[in-house]
């Protein structure tokens, strides 16, 4: 074949050229090919892995499918967009973490029973928080009992439980008379009764509500000293009160752990000689029904305890003995002398603190906070005890020791003025801008700094619900762990879900904003995440870790922190990490090895961000069943 215009045939030109392809090297050509087509086919492989299922395995089908999609509708992309730095390069192995021996599914490390016998019986100090040491913790993952179930959604969860997440019957026998719980075949019923109402709670709340105003907002937040299986603080949320309930582990056997069960806010704790884990001026209402609190001695530090956590003008509220003594001494087996003295001793703390008591009804007496300390303080030229606290700090309650003074509120112009700055009613007191906030306490904090931060949540939470489409689900999750709440704004956004937040201000915090969270009328706690929680295993259906690796690197293992969050987490349960993307990398790493199922997503703001979220689901598993021979792996 010729070519038109006088062209030279194609051998020709091969012959004219031959010498030139003999002077050129290829291989240098060759290997760039490669090089490209495999980072392409690599970038391909990362795309289509952006969007996975974390599919949680569930041994009852009765219980909710905890499948999810991380990504939802949108594909996220998974890989990191930062290069590890390169002291970090070196990512260790996943470490396969064994499970702990079935003895251990209701093990609470600092609240252990054997070691509790060590400390002091005085006070019930041994009833504190004693955590183990380096050498003692667990490096297992604490399982959960044989044929553990998801508890019910609310509001079904507040009557009901599985008998066999919480298989102890001693209280069924020990309060059946008062109508706390009873046992169903397979699972516990709570009527709603207690002590001092068996008829119920909400006919009990109707009581207090008509010697106190309680559904008009002004009471919002309250605490619950010895609450039992917490039908009080049960029933009080559908008038919008929100409780925190606490009693010591083991005085009855898992009375926190019902509550908890029932999708109920509450905590192992005591009154004994270190404040309780909350801010000053913390709760609009305090209660004890027949709590057992010996509030008359101890030169009434237990009150005086009482009234630090009390907002100005809040109240407290105590049933039971030695309340009505004249009528009930004989059903309660203790004289008239004990109980008229006890009863004026308390009388005479509560005179002490300046607290005014507005009401005894039968068997309720409702006491008044002062909303400020001028007459109070003019009063200690008279009453010469307790004095004044000097120089303390009134939000210091990670194992401060209580004293035997009043924490004094902060100053007023007027005898009309609320000390600290009056609260709006609930809800408005939620988005409102918190007193603290606005007299210039924390340091550094302006309104516009709390607005940004109502608003930056708002707009994480609707991006996580893009990421986790069961956030959307209502019922899937009931009791939320937020480990570093700073003002609560992951709990503002979920208000109108069916759910609770405990906020935790870390004690290694740069600035201390848990007064802030009550004062928006959310609840919270004092925590070292170098400790294991005052709670129960398999406590919270959702954790969230904001920045708290980073935080705490360099002040504990990251895998005793993240052995305590699958501890606390229940089966099935989810966690969302907040970090840069190297500390994801690095807890991805340990979390491989815990049966955790886990991918990284992007930051809401796209990919470019350092800072980037991992999303776990817990795989379902349980201790065997002692009744019946198990499969491999089965635990």
């Amino acid at each position: 074949m010729r070519m038109g215009g006088g062209a030279k045939p194609y051998s020709d030109v091969w012959k004219l050229c031959q010498p030139c392809w003999k002077r050129i090297n290829f291989v240098p050509l060759v290997v760039v090919a490669m090089f490209c087509s495999a980072s392409y086919l690599l970038g391909i492989w990362q795309h289509i892995g952006g969007a996975t299922v974390l599919t949680a395995i569930s041994c009852d089908r009765k219980a909710t499918d905890a499948s999810f999609v991380v990504g939802g509708a949108p594909t996220l992309d998974f890989a990191a967009h930062h290069a590890a730095d390169e002291s970090d390069a070196a990512i260790p192995a996943a470490r396969e973490f064994t499970a702990c021996d079935a003895k251990y599914s209701e093990y609470t490390p600092c609240e252990d029973r054997d070691r509790s016998l060590r400390f002091d019986r005085d006070r019930l100090i041994y009833r504190e928080r004693h955590c183990p040491e380096k050498g003692e913790l667990l490096k297992c993952l604490v399982p959960a009992p044989a044929g553990y179930r998801n508890p019910f959604p609310w509001p079904a969860s507040r009557d009901a439980a599985w008998f066999a997440n919480v298989p102890h019957n001693e209280l069924t026998v020990e309060k059946a008379v008062q109508n706390w719980i009873r046992v169903d075949r397979d699972k516990f019923l709570f009527p709603g009764g207690g002590t001092m109402f068996p008829d119920g709670a909400d006919a009990y709340i109707d009581d207090i509500d008509r010697l106190i105003p309680l559904r008009d907002g002004s009471i919002r937040t309250a605490i619950d000293t010895g609450c039992g299986v917490a039908s009080w603080g049960a029933y009080l949320l559908s008038r919008n009160i929100l409780t925190m309930s606490f009693a010591p582990r083991d005085s009855h056997e898992a009375q926190v752990q019902f509550a908890l069960e029932r999708g109920v806010p509450a905590m192992i704790g005591v009154l004994a000689s270190n404040r309780l884990p909350y801010p000053s001026r913390a709760f609009d209402m305090a209660h004890c029904s027949r709590c057992l609190i010996p509030w008359h001695l101890y030169d009434g530090q237990y009150l005086i305890e009482v009234d630090r956590v009390l907002r100005p003008g809040g109240y407290w509220i105590l049933s039971g003995p030695p309340i009505n003594w004249k009528r009930q001494w004989k059903g309660w087996k203790r004289t008239e002398a004990d109980l008229s003295a006890e009863q004026s001793v308390i009388e005479a703390v509560a005179r002490s603190l300046c607290w005014k008591k507005l009401r005894e009804k039968e068997d309720i007496a409702v006491w008044q906070k002062p909303t400020n300390h001028i007459h109070c303080k003019a009063s200690r030229k008279v009453i010469k005890s307790p004095q004044f606290c000097q120089g303390q700090n009134p939000d210091a309650a990670w194992y401060t020791k209580m004293e035997t003074c009043i924490t004094p509120l902060p100053e007023v112009t007027g005898i009309r003025e609320i000390a600290g700055g009056e609260l709006k009613k609930w809800p408005e007191r939620l988005t409102a801008v918190p007193p603290r906030i606005a007299s210039g306490s924390p340091d550094g904090v302006t309104p516009e700094t709390f607005r940004q931060d109502t608003e930056l949540w708002k707009k994480r939470l609707g991006y996580y619900r893009t990421v986790i489409n069961q956030l959307g689900q209502k019922g899937r999750y009931r009791n939320l762990l937020d480990m570093n709440a700073k003002f609560g704004g992951f709990a503002a956004a979920l208000i109108d879900d069916p759910v609770w937040v405990m906020n935790v201000v870390p004690t290694a915090a740069n600035t201390n904003t848990l007064g802030v969270i009550y004062e928006r009328g959310l609840i919270g706690t004092y925590q070292d995440w170098c400790e294991a929680m005052s709670t129960y295993p398999r406590t919270y259906d959702l954790l969230h870790a904001d920045w708290v690796f980073s935080l705490y690197k360099g002040r504990c293992e990251m895998e005793d922190i993240l052995l305590e969050m699958d501890r606390i987490l229940r089966p099935e349960g989810t966690v969302i990490v907040r970090d840069d993307v190297d500390v994801l990398i690095k807890i991805k790493s340990v979390t491989d090895g815990m049966r955790w199922d886990s991918e990284i997503a992007d930051h809401e703001d796209g990919p470019h961000q350092r800072e980037k979220l991992l999303v776990v689901v817990k795989t379902y598993w349980t201790a065997p069943d002692q009744n019946q021979e198990q499969p491999n792996g089965s635990a």
